[in-house]
């Protein structure tokens, strides 16, 4: 989990590109103009990375791009994507847990109005982020 890069290849279509990622099998993308290509190349390759490294597969070495072979109106950029940053921003989906507390512990944060699930996400944040 973390920080990637990947080389990825441009194909001109008219005004926009369609992009692909030749290490990644499915991992493909297109945009109207250079701008939103590079920011939907972005946004598709930390997806496909995400879903690995859920789906426990390897991730293999990034291709060097000056060895990749490319046809007339193609070019190669490397995209980069955190995809800890990528999670944080997309993957909000909140699911159920269940813990045990004290009793004390459970009746005093009542009182306090305390927030349980807040706790919990804030203090695992600060862990998760040491």
């Amino acid at each position: 989990m973390g920080n990637y890069y990947f080389p990825a290849v441009f194909t001109e279509e008219g005004e926009g590109y369609n992009v692909r990622f030749p290490d990644l099998e499915g991992c493909f993308t297109c945009g109207d103009d250079l701008k939103d290509a590079l920011n939907m190349a972005a946004d598709v390759l930390a997806c496909c990375l995400c879903d690995m490294e859920i789906e426990d597969q390897p991730i293999p070495a990034p291709s060097d791009g000056q060895k990749l072979k490319i046809e007339k109106g193609e070019f190669i950029n490397y995209i980069t994507c955190d995809t800890d940053a990528y999670r944080r921003q997309y993957k909000k989906i909140s699911v159920k847990k269940t813990l045990t507390i004290p009793q004390w512990l459970n009746e005093a944060a009542i009182v306090r109005n305390i927030n349980f699930s807040q706790v919990l996400q804030e203090a695992l944040i600060e862990l998760v982020n040491k």
